[in-house]
């Protein structure tokens, strides 16, 4: 009986040599290119259809479910598991198809390729050892394209290689620290500068707090007293990773960042940090930042990032899992042409599609805005409204990814970020007061919505507030630029939620209370009867016309709460009125104009319909 089972064992063993001699080969080259990974790459066999339909091949077949069929028997008559994977290789169609589809992932005919990753990212029935196989084998290119694709199952990626382990008395905000000073620190901008010296300064007092001392208001960092019993290393490694994304802006310290072992080192923190949202963003937008450059892309596939975003791709928080669409969007060169500077976000399509784009719609934030919460639904008011209460599940954080996307599924949806400030107090970088002027917002965001593809498609505008001023002003900028010349060219439409054409209130009221002490930029530029708003609003109307650009205006009729003090009408609606298109008065406040309180809800209907009367003819309605 046992020289029975050695004799079986040396027949099955035989056999599998020789038969994964011939489909595999190992890529000695790869794996010492990789060897921090661990990783296996496997080139597959030819796809020669004879090789698989002849003789020898169902012979083989045939010997192969024999062999099965032994150790099979064998397993149940001495009670021991049978393991699947012994065996399977060649046993069934599907075991083939796999390998088939790893082979056509590699094509030279760009077609092939993308159905062939399409068609993987589809398989929900595989074992583990096949995703595992995947995870190995394929390419970089297939890796982005699977993480790319809707309801992928993680499976398909290894998860990042093992990090050295470090000293336990060595923080990580120093490794930060040091990565900062190590970057280029002479002939930066001026934000940049400044948010690195801060979170130099910010590190510096904790190493000294940590040597034995009292450190005490941190200027704009840390402005509190902290003891030896409680340092905020949180606090500082977020002030460091600020001071990297604005350095990550720089192509040249990308390649700094990535030569000292930032993407690395970001992969710790990130590690360690999962119960920090805020930090967790800060490096997937670095991530972003550094993919934007392509000859980074396999060092940031090497450091285990792909996993990561795919992952965060399925965060139900849509701030996070936008940020991880950007990366992965910079990083697939296959399917996507356009580049996504740092604060340009697409909100739909954030996977791979087969849906052609017709149109881009673009939405620009204001005062106090941003890319995302500006454009939620309707905060809701839990005692107030039971049955919306209820129903808590189909509120949306931000109404053009879920309610637009659905109802315009071949629409290209992008939202825009920069930030703003009511008083000089609150500036996240004081320095260059100009940065912040409208101007110099038009000039910036014209440069980046360039690289997104703005202009290549017909195009819609929607802005709230101040961001209708920065609408226009691009508008104006475009038309004199002939490198600009298609996004005015190809602009359908514009829609204006309350939108100060002719000033605020909001400017006299702070600049005359004390409420506001030192009125930031954005805010003296509202003044009521502006000069500079009177030339921009005469300069726009007058290439408006003719151009024939279609208008839909929105005015508030409700006074907003400023603070604990301050209630009022901050857009009137003779401020409201750009003279040209429509002016829908609608009874919401200032925040809400651009907030519907449901889909079905007036504001958001007459939203969809005029973006849909402009944009007939792309959109087939």
């Amino acid at each position: 009986m046992v020289t029975l089972l050695i004799l079986r064992g040396f027949v099955f063993i035989t056999y599998e040599v020789l038969s994964l001699n011939k489909l595999l080969q190992i890529d000695t080259q790869a794996l010492h290119q990789e060897k921090l990974k661990s990783y296996v790459y496997v080139r597959t066999a030819s796809l020669n259809p004879s090789e698989y339909q002849g003789v020898t091949y169902k012979a083989r077949k045939e010997i192969h479910k024999a062999v099965r069929k032994i150790l099979e028997t064998e397993a149940k008559i001495f009670r021991r598991p049978f393991n699947e994977q012994f065996g399977t290789f060649d046993g069934e169609e599907h075991e083939c198809a796999l390998w088939l589809l790893l082979k056509r992932t590699q094509s030279e005919d760009k077609t092939v390729r993308l159905q062939a990753v399409q068609d993987l990212a589809s398989n929900s029935h595989w074992r583990d050892y096949q995703y595992g196989t995947v995870a190995q084998t394929c390419d970089q290119r297939t890796a982005i394209g699977l993480a790319r694709s809707k309801g992928i199952d993680l499976r398909f990626f290894l998860p990042p290689p093992p990090l050295p382990k470090i000293k336990t008395d060595y923080p990580i905000e120093d490794e930060l620290r040091l990565l900062l000073v190590s970057l280029p620190q002479s002939g930066l901008d001026p934000c940049v500068q400044y948010f690195t010296s801060l979170a130099l300064r910010e590190s510096s007092q904790t190493l000294a707090a940590q040597r034995g001392g009292l450190w005490c208001f941190g200027g704009n960092g840390l402005p509190y007293c902290e003891t030896l019993s409680k340092i905020p290393s949180e606090t500082v490694e977020l002030f460091c990773l600020q001071a990297l994304v604005q350095h990550s802006k720089i192509s040249s310290h990308c390649d700094k960042i990535e030569a000292k072992g930032g993407l690395q080192l970001l992969q710790r923190i990130y590690q360690l940090r999962k119960d920090s949202a805020k930090i967790q963003r800060n490096i997937i937008r670095i991530i972003g930042n550094m993919a934007l450059d392509e000859h980074l892309h396999s060092s940031i596939v090497r450091a285990g990032w792909v996993s990561v975003l795919a992952e965060v791709m399925k965060s139900p928080h849509i701030i996070q899992s936008s940020h991880a669409s950007r990366a992965l969007a910079n990083l697939d060169r296959d399917t996507v042409e356009e580049k996504y500077p740092d604060g340009v976000y697409v909100l739909h399509p954030q996977y791979r599609s087969s849906q052609p784009i017709r149109a881009d719609i673009l939405f620009v934030h204001g005062l106090l805005g941003a890319a995302f919460k500006t454009w939620r639904q309707q905060d809701i008011d839990r005692h107030l409204d039971k049955k919306v209460s209820e129903g808590e599940e189909d509120y949306s954080q931000c109404w053009p990814k879920t309610w637009l996307a659905s109802d315009c599924p071949s629409l290209r949806i992008l939202s825009v970020e920069y930030d703003t400030h009511l008083s000089d107090w609150k500036a996240k970088c004081p320095v260059e007061a100009h940065r912040k002027s409208i101007a110099y917002r038009s000039s910036e965001l014209l440069d980046k919505l360039k690289a997104a593809g703005i202009g290549d498609r017909p195009l819609v505008w929607v802005s709230h507030s101040m961001g209708g001023l920065l609408v226009k002003k691009m508008l104006v900028d475009a038309s004199k630029n002939p490198e600009m010349d298609k996004i005015v060219n190809n602009t359908r439409g514009i829609i204006f939620y309350s939108v100060p054409h002719h000033g605020s209130q909001l400017a006299e009221y702070s600049i005359n209370a004390r409420y506001l002490l030192f009125p930031s930029v954005e805010v003296k530029e509202l003044s009521k009867d502006s000069p500079a708003l009177k030339e921009l609003n005469d300069e726009f109307l007058s290439f408006a016309k003719e151009k024939k650009f279609s208008v839909l205006s929105f005015a508030e009729t409700l006074p907003t709460h400023i603070g604990s003090m301050l209630k009022l009408h901050v857009v009137p609606l003779e401020s409201a009125d750009l003279g040209i298109g429509d002016l829908i008065p609608v009874d919401v406040n200032h925040l809400n104009i651009c907030k519907p309180k449901k889909k079905d809800a007036f504001l958001y209907q007459r939203t969809l319909k005029f973006i849909r009367d402009v944009l007939a003819q792309e959109l087939g309605d």
